[in-house]
């Protein structure tokens, strides 16, 4: 299998860019195709989901390429609805493709969508709201929409849910009427959506706060436009700088979006400093542990980062709690890093870590992403060699985590079979 390898024991110094975001890429790629023209996407991220996306839009007659780290989409040639099994059951964002098929040719077919195993992600938020605006469905192993056509309505959301809150958008853009989302996600991510669409010709208010409000427009324009940095990539670097009792700078921090992860930082003792429109995270005099950390929606402390700040608290000084409050199956980081030598200890939704002086490089596993993520962060703090397994899982989200470390001092290799 391919794998990573990592000789430990180093801390990280020095500086480095930050890749385009995966969680606003998806969503951007999915909304190019509400538009019968072209759409420019200037740092866009080369990771696996990105390529899964483009593929289906090639599926449902599209056309798109690369120029260097610019991805270009022309979307007027799309003729179909379906979306092919075999890419949409590997990724969880292409259920982002029901909202805007739905918004262009008013039906659309998706398989149940795939991605990594970290707890239940019904769909039921996304259908209901969705039914309101005229949508029928029909489900079986396919998912099957039709509408006569898309009205705008008031949507409440009983629960933040950022890809509901995104289909809903998607679907409101070209709709007749006003659509009012109350309840709606606060990601920056949602922010980033609707500031695409806007630039696209979209009549949006409200993005980034609970309530949003999309006024149908007839038709969209071409646009070109900059994908903001990836924040849990950022964040996975500056808990690599703690763990490893290094000093990391981001050259291209996504602005004010690391405040959660940060206030967990300085509580640990790290230094943290903003200037000059970078972040500097000093873990050099070592951490020490945090009583809680509770994973909440936007701005709370997010889901993506918790399995790599566990990997750091796990050889900080003394107790830590981190509560998961988003899925009930997060916690698939805590036997490899047990593996290592962790002393972490599960109880329902909580994991309590001990802090101890060192881990031990051995052979793990893999099995969704930001848990791969907190595996190549334990062994780059552990003694001797760590051989992680299911690359396939970490280049889901990270365009090249091997290339990255390095350039911070890591000495870090990937493998292939």
């Amino acid at each position: 299998m391919d794998r990573i390898e990592i000789l430990g024991g180093h801390p990280l110094y020095g500086e480095i860019r930050i890749q385009g975001s995966k969680n606003s890429a998806l969503p951007i790629i999915a909304a190019t195709i509400l538009h019968r023209g072209v759409c420019v996407l200037h740092n866009c991220p080369k990771i696996i989901d990105v390529r899964y996306m483009i593929q289906i839009l090639i599926r449902i007659g599209c056309e798109a390429h690369w120029e260097a780290d610019t991805l270009v989409i022309d979307a007027s040639g799309l003729d179909s609805s379906d979306i092919p099994a075999e890419y949409a059951e590997k990724m969880r964002s292409s259920i982002m493709m029901l909202g805007s098929l739905l918004g262009r040719t008013k039906e659309a077919s998706i398989p149940h969508p795939g991605g990594c195993v970290i707890g239940k992600r019904p769909i039921d938020l996304h259908i209901s709201g969705l039914s309101r605006m005229g949508v029928d469905f029909r489900e079986s192993k396919i998912l099957e929409a039709k509408a006569q056509k898309i009205t705008g309505c008031p949507v409440e959301l009983p629960f933040p849910s950022v890809g509901a809150t995104e289909n809903l958008i998607l679907a409101a853009v070209l709709a007749e009427g006003e659509t009012r989302i109350n309840g709606a996600a606060m990601e920056p991510e949602i922010f980033e959506l609707c500031r695409f669409l806007k630039a696209m010709g979209a009549d949006i208010q409200g993005e980034g706060s609970p309530e949003i409000c999309i006024r149908g427009v007839k038709e969209l324009h071409d646009v070109e436009y900059t994908i903001i940095p990836d924040r849990i990539v950022a964040g996975t670097y500056l808990c690599a700088a703690a763990a490893t009792k290094g000093q990391v700078r981001l050259l291209n921090p996504p602005k004010g979006q690391l405040n959660a992860l940060l206030t967990i930082m300085r509580q640990m003792g790290a230094v943290c400093r903003q200037e000059d429109g970078t972040v500097v995270v000093d873990a050099t005099e070592g951490t020490h542990g945090v009583a809680l950390v509770e994973t909440q929606p936007y701005p709370g402390f997010p889901t993506d980062m918790q399995s790599q700040l566990m990997a750091a608290l796990a050889v900080a000084d003394g107790k830590s709690t981190i509560r998961e409050m988003i899925f009930e199956d997060r916690f698939k980081a805590v036997d490899g890093l047990v593996k290592m030598g962790a002393h972490i200890q599960i109880n329902g939704k909580e994991a309590v870590i001990e802090g101890v002086s060192g881990l031990a490089g051995t052979m793990v596993q893999a099995e969704e992403l930001r848990g791969g993520a907190a595996l190549v962060i334990a062994g780059l703090c552990a003694q001797g060699m760590t051989y992680i397994e299911n690359r396939v899982f970490i280049d889901r989200g990270y365009e090249d985590i091997c290339r990255d470390l390095k350039k911070l001092g890591g000495n870090i290799h990937s493998r292939d079979s």
